[in-house]
């Protein structure tokens, strides 16, 4: 953990405790209130910061390798354009059968009731 995380770590904690404390004594006071709200508000940024030093030494650290794209995925995009929104090609859609389109059958002549 940097020294500057280390300190503003310790900086929010003693703000947002004393205000704590503070908005105990009048829970009623908006001031005291806005005041918790903005020292947990810094609390939660250094947090942040610390997730992020967390995640940045982990991917460090790391030995492992990303993963490489599948060979039929990375096929796909080389040379032969986007295709459309399903992410298929031009070629692949010459495969596919066109659909036959609906036939609206037409209900059965009513028989006279005599």
């Amino acid at each position: 953990m940097s020294d500057e995380i280390q300190q503003r770590l310790k900086d929010s904690t003693e703000k947002c405790l004393k205000a704590y404390e503070a908005w105990r004594k009048d829970e009623k006071k908006a001031d005291m209130r806005e005041g918790l709200q903005d020292a947990v508000h810094e609390l939660r940024k250094v947090a942040s910061r610390l997730e992020i030093e967390l995640a940045m030494s982990d991917r460090k650290n790391t030995t492992q390798k990303p993963m490489p794209i599948p060979p039929h995925r990375d096929a796909r995009d080389k040379g032969r354009g986007r295709g459309d929104v399903d992410g298929n090609s031009a070629e692949q859609q010459k495969l596919t059968k066109p659909k036959k389109p609906a036939v609206k059958k037409e209900p059965p002549p009513e028989a006279d009731e005599e």
